[in-house]
């Protein structure tokens, strides 16, 4: 296990030889098979935690440990492979098969562009900025009613929910100049998008971030979830 450790720890792997290591990594682990039981759960929740760390950007909208239960019989079957001993002296250095590692290691990153392939068909993120925007303005209509306790939303509520989108995590008064507002008007817009959960922040002043509320998870993302109505 501390060699382990040491062969696979993110920081001694650079640019896409990251990804490899963790598909690598993720076989060393169930080869070395260190507990009685729930093996392949560590494994999983292992490989899951590495690719965080790396990090795999954009990784969360999607999962490899669901691509591997989808295909279990053919992840076995991958697995098996790279346990082989090495079949000659062209077949790596170790005890094991090299070529069998590089299938594994190949099977494994296909299953992580197959969910990404997925998780991007059922999201949607294409249309994602214009599904948004058209949320806001439909906000308070017939179509779609306001939350409880929540008013009307402000047209440029778009544009500020848009800015965050693209950029990922914004500073909020950046946010509040791309609405085009006046300051103090703004920062009350800005207050009720955190109120309703459309912007989320870990610190009262700190930057905002996309959220994603279940009374508009539907809207955003139609493939996976109901739209809910009153």
């Amino acid at each position: 296990m501390v060699r382990f450790g040491e062969s696979y720890a993110p920081e001694k792997h650079h640019g896409a030889a990251k990804l490899v290591a963790a598909a690598a990594a993720h076989h060393r682990l169930m080869w070395i098979h260190p507990f009685l039981d729930g093996n392949g759960r560590v494994a999983r929740l292992f490989t899951e935690a590495y690719l965080h760390r790396i990090p795999v950007h954009g990784f969360g909208l999607w999962s490899v440990s669901r691509g591997l239960a989808r295909r279990n019989t053919d992840y076995k079957s991958a697995l098996t492979w790279a346990d082989a001993p090495r079949r000659n002296d062209l077949d790596g250095r170790g005890n094991l098969s090299n070529e069998g590692l590089v299938k594994f290691c190949r099977f494994f990153l296909e299953v992580c562009l197959d969910q990404v392939e997925y998780m991007n068909t059922l999201l949607q993120l294409d249309g994602l900025v214009e599904r948004v925007r058209s949320y806001v303005q439909l906000r308070g209509t017939a179509i779609i009613p306001n939350p409880p306790g929540m008013d009307n939303l402000r047209p440029e509520a778009g544009r500020m929910l848009q800015e965050v989108l693209l950029r990922g995590e914004a500073p909020r008064g950046s946010v509040i100049e791309e609405s085009g507002l006046k300051e103090r008007t703004g920062r009350n817009l800005l207050a009720q998008l955190v109120a309703e959960g459309l912007l989320v922040s870990d610190t009262p002043k700190g930057e905002v971030r996309i959220g994603f509320p279940i009374h508009a998870a539907g809207w955003f993302f139609p493939e996976l979830y109901p739209v809910l109505s009153r």
